[in-house]
């Protein structure tokens, strides 16, 4: 095959790495998000612990292998990357570490203090994790200030800009919502139902910023040029559309598992929505187009391009089959024998 059908090919690969992330990871990082609003009791803090314990650090892999391929496949965007968005990543990888090890360390020690300090982390790393994922792709969105060099010319404080923080907000409500719909499908008693209730509350927040987003990227962005070239494309805001509209109609009929696939398809159908929007930019540049590192300027070789699709080949479909036995063993409703024998949290 001819060179830039690898870099297509790899392209499509580090979008669906990054839509396989958001979708896995956004339930549990919107499940920390939520824990101080919905959890009242340590009872019920230890569903919601357990709700995610079997899956958070699994999800984890997808964000692993999605700078990786970056990495690999496109060794000059990530040189960018980790160059001008140095600060950003470094406090993404610290919030992260920090919750994995407040869900780790919550249950080590006994004492309320100890618990309530291991909570708050928790929360707070949810939160700033989500946060900077919104913020960090409502600027690739944008564009960022990359000059002929490819070098990074802002500054941490100019990646703040109002769409990449409305970006930032719409990742919040949808993790929120996503880890809502989660946590209503594995517990039960009055905290499943508060689930729902909140999940229908921040699902209107979150559809009104998806409008905003969806209205100032058409003002501020390139991203729908491609959906003018290519009307096929549409379908991926369709599938984001669609998704969206019926997770309260499913939360309405107490189908909380439905709820929350419909939910996990509108965060895949906003992803797919952005990347189509990219290609075949990885990051654009605002300061001119023609700076801007794409799949056929910022690509590895077509041997390595090669290899790595062989590697493909071979290993997702392990972890394919790996993240599909780890939920269907683990995805049960969490009764109150299984919160006494939940070992760690």
């Amino acid at each position: 095959m001819e060179h830039n059908v690898f870099q297509i090919i790899w392209f499509v690969l580090w979008g669906v790495l990054w839509a396989g992330y958001f979708v896995l990871d956004g339930f549990d990082l919107g499940a920390g998000i939520l824990l101080p609003c919905v959890a009242k009791s340590e009872e019920e803090r230890r569903a919601v612990y357990q709700a995610i314990g079997p899956f958070w650090d699994g999800n984890e892999v997808w964000l692993i292998t999605a700078g990786g391929a970056t990495f690999a496949a496109f060794p000059k965007t990530y040189a960018v990357m980790f160059s001008g968005l140095y600060t950003a990543l470094f406090l993404l990888l610290f919030a992260l570490i920090v919750r994995g090890v407040a869900i780790e360390f919550r249950g080590k020690v006994e004492g309320a203090g100890w618990r309530r300090f291991w909570d708050f982390l928790f929360w707070i790393s949810s939160l700033v994790a989500t946060l900077i994922l919104g913020v960090a792709f409502g600027n690739i969105f944008l564009g960022l200030p990359i000059d002929a060099q490819g070098i990074f010319r802002g500054s941490f404080f100019s990646l703040l800009h109002p769409y990449a923080l409305l970006v930032g907000l719409l990742f919040v409500l949808a993790f929120a919502v996503h880890g809502a719909t989660w946590l209503a499908f594995r517990v039960n008693g009055e905290l499943r139902q508060r689930l729902i209730r909140d999940a229908k509350v921040l699902w209107v927040f979150e559809a009104v910023t998806a409008v905003a987003v969806l209205l100032f990227s058409l003002k501020l962005t390139p991203l729908w040029g491609n959906y003018l070239k290519a009307p096929l494309l549409f379908v991926f805001p369709l599938v984001a559309v669609i998704g969206l509209l019926l997770v309260p109609y499913f939360l309405n009929a107490g189908r909380t598992l439905a709820a929350f696939l419909s939910s996990g398809a509108a965060i895949l159908g906003v992803t797919a929505w952005g990347m189509a929007g990219l290609f075949p930019n990885l990051f654009p540049s605002r300061l001119n187009p023609e700076w801007s590192l794409t799949i056929y300027n910022s690509s590895s070789s077509p041997l390595t391009l090669k290899i790595m699709t062989v590697v493909a080949l071979v290993f997702v479909p392990i972890v394919l089959v790996y993240t599909l036995w780890t939920y269907r063993t683990f995805s049960f409703r969490i009764t109150r024998e299984e919160l006494a024998y939940g070992e760690g949290y």
